[in-house]
């Protein structure tokens, strides 16, 4: 169940089957043009078009393939467009399916590209020369959660083979928070929302009450909060008070990337928060289990949308690093604590009967905990 009520029931029915939808007129002067993505279950991103004197500004952009770029086009002739007729490119965060056609249209068209900063200072590693770097400090970052050495190789590397569907294409505008961006006709801000990624953005039409909300709130999944060696700190955290934010706005349907649209945004803020909520929850059950488990060890235990056996390479290394986003949010809120190398992570209970274990008469209760250890 979710307290999203569909809108876009052409692209639910869709989704349901299996297929990808068509592009659509949303709104007056707004369109939605489906882009598939190669070899993902998410099949498509929503690419949205916003009419412009003379052209269109579009959210987003897709993969860079060739089926992506015939799409795309064909979408933007289904609403009197051509690819040359692009004025802006305004990207939510820089993940390939949204990032990946920048370029290719900024060369295409003559137009300009917008990023949020805190994405845009991560282009040159994750696309650029300074991949080698990236992929020693991820190493290192799973080396240091547990991942076995049999594993970790292939964990650091599960992302390499995406970065043949970009092409590095650096902003030439810069998409701080609360800018208002200067496309006649709409009233259109930014509003920062990190956690799936450090600068990720939504757009807010504030006039019509449109949401357009990226990867950051979808109708019936929740984007992947992960740490990784490009985000550090508490993604967790920042995620949950960016949708604390967007309970403030006035907003009657939401635009997301993937799915379909939808009414019901404080709604599903709830919801996701409560969805967070369990996995804090379920994870300290874990760590009650398992006192001294390593983040890799923990994920096996955590419920996935598969067994785990079923989730390899990406999703792996994606569950790996959402496991460890939930317990620096544990750790930031004093309920959890690590370590050594590789950390190994203690619940609040666990943590009183660790301290307790020079105290008198309480060597054998520190022995069983011990000799149970952490299991696989």
């Amino acid at each position: 169940m979710t307290a999203a009520e569909v809108t876009g029931a052409a692209q639910a029915r869709a989704w349901a089957d299996g297929t990808i939808p068509g592009t659509e007129r949303v709104r007056p002067g707004l369109w939605s043009i489906p882009v598939p993505i190669p070899r993902n279950p998410l099949r498509y991103v929503l690419v949205y078009a916003l009419e412009l004197p003379g052209g269109v500004a579009v959210v987003d952009t897709g993969w860079s393939t060739e089926e992506a770029w015939q799409a795309l086009g064909d979408g933007l002739r289904v609403a009197g467009y051509e690819l040359g007729d692009v004025r802006c490119a305004l990207v939510t965060h820089i993940h390939p399916d949204h990032y990946g056609l920048a370029g290719r249209l900024r060369e295409a068209s003559g137009a300009w590209v917008g990023l949020h900063p805190a994405d845009a200072e991560l282009l040159p590693q994750r696309y650029g020369v300074g991949v080698e770097e990236l992929v020693a400090q991820m190493r290192s970052l799973l080396e240091l959660n547990g991942v076995p050495a049999d594993v970790v190789g292939e964990l650091t590397e599960a992302s390499l083979g995406i970065r043949e569907f970009v092409a590095l294409a650096e902003p030439d505008v810069l998409l701080e928070d609360g800018m208002r961006l200067d496309l006649p006709g709409w009233d259109l801000r930014v509003v920062h929302t990190p956690g799936h990624s450090p600068g990720h953005v939504c757009f807010h039409l504030a006039d019509q009450r449109v949401l357009l909300s990226g990867d950051h709130v979808l109708p019936r999944i929740s984007p992947n909060i992960a740490v990784h060696a490009q985000q550090p700190g508490n993604p967790l955290a920042s995620f949950l008070d960016s949708l604390q934010r967007l309970r403030l706005l006035e907003v009657e349907e939401v635009l997301p990337a993937h799915q379909w649209r939808f009414r019901g945004l404080a709604g599903r803020v709830e919801e996701l928060t409560r969805h967070h909520q369990r996995r804090l929850e379920e994870l300290l059950s874990v760590l009650d289990q398992l006192p001294g488990a390593t983040c890799w060890e923990i994920a096996q235990r955590m419920t996935w949308s598969r067994p785990w056996p079923e989730v390899t390479g990406h999703m792996r290394r994606a569950a790996v690093g959402e496991t460890l986003a939930h317990l620096i949010l544990l750790l930031a809120r004093a309920q959890a604590q690590h370590t050594g190398a590789p950390q190994r992570w203690l619940g609040q209970a666990s943590s009183r009967t660790a301290n307790r274990c020079d105290e008198p008469g309480a060597r054998g209760e520190c022995r069983e905990q011990r000799e149970a250890g952490p299991r696989p």
